[in-house]
């Protein structure tokens, strides 16, 4: 009799456990919902972030608080985000490196594919291949005679390893075949400005950062790593037209919990991002930056994960990058 009495509590404690999660799911949100920016506030991360999550907020009318937590190249962040409850009120607003970092840190402090679930895709990250104007090329094959020419001479202003940048360009070397020096710095601006003073001699840069700067001709554009030309620069090739279509990538920021999240709160946060995105202010603000979203179901970001987490692991291993 007490073996049934047992067997009886423990079927009625998970009966009600049962019913307190699917009614917290229910109520879901119902408090300040947290996110994560695992770079410096100010930054381009940091202002799509505001842009579509506090739109998410005023849709559901709940506060969103936005945090710009940096360090370890975007590994403290992310790490903390992977580690917390994963009840729907902790995001993370992240580029690749949530991707890559494990592959390139031996104690990243998560998982990349079972530590994380993307449930919204923020925005479609484009670039642009910039020289300064001093150097004697005007397109990207001149650059790539000349880089061939000089193996190790000339030096790339590196935004970060592991970034979305770093891993564009290392694409475009393994598929041209040139090496160049790397010089790393904290961030696209330190790196665009000696670029313009002619310490450097070739960046992959956000379109949105490089726009003003080629329209002044401090920096000569090369090609853009987009599928098509784009409005403000028609002149300019794409990647592919360029003549190295195997290095074209267009890197996203996507928006993550933590990979325990129920399936009921994931569509729900999927189904607010989607929406905030068709937001004719959100649109506005994305495209001045000429960093245009969109919707995406889960089953189509967790493929996007895979496919990008395999192809730019690839990219890390075959550029001889060492685990720090």
């Amino acid at each position: 009799m007490s073996g049934f009495k047992s067997a009886l509590g423990i079927a009625m404690g998970l009966t009600l456990l049962l019913g307190q999660t699917a009614q917290a799911q229910s109520n879901y949100p119902n408090r300040a919902i947290h996110i994560v920016v695992p770079y410096p506030a100010g930054g381009i991360v940091d202002i799509i972030a505001r842009a579509v999550t506090e739109q998410v907020g005023r849709d559901w009318k709940q506060t969103v608080v936005v945090e710009a937590r940096p360090g370890g190249n975007s590994n403290i962040g992310t790490a903390a985000v992977a580690r917390s409850d994963p009840d729907g009120y902790t995001w993370l607003v992240t580029g690749p490196a949530a991707l890559v970092n494990p592959t390139l840190y031996k104690d990243a402090g998560w998982d990349a594919m079972k530590g994380l679930k993307c449930v919204g895709l923020a925005i479609w990250n484009q670039s642009v291949a910039v020289v300064n104007p001093s150097l004697p090329v005007k397109t990207l094959g001149e650059f790539v005679e000349l880089a061939r020419s000089k193996p190790g001479q000339l030096n790339f202003g590196n935004a970060g390893v592991g970034s979305s940048l770093d891993l564009t360009a290392q694409k475009l070397f393994q598929a041209a075949n040139i090496k160049l020096t790397n010089v790393g710095y904290k961030g696209q601006p330190p790196a665009l400005i000696d670029l313009m003073t002619d310490l450097m001699n070739f960046e992959i840069v956000s379109l949105a950062l490089a726009l003003p700067h080629i329209k002044e001709g401090k920096i000569r554009p090369l090609a853009v790593f987009t599928e098509n030309r784009i409005t403000d620069l028609p002149d300019v090739p794409t990647i592919a037209e360029a003549g190295y279509p195997g290095a074209s990538y267009v890197s996203w920021y996507g928006i993550y919990v933590p990979a325990g999240t129920p399936d009921a709160i994931a569509e729900k946060i999927n189904d607010g991002i989607n929406k905030a995105l068709l937001n004719p202010d959100v649109q506005r603000q994305l495209s001045i930056a000429d960093i245009p979203g969109k919707p995406m179901s889960l089953g189509e970001l967790a493929a996007l994960m895979k496919i990008d987490h395999d192809r730019l692991t690839a990219v890390v291993k075959a550029s001889g990058m060492t685990p720090q």
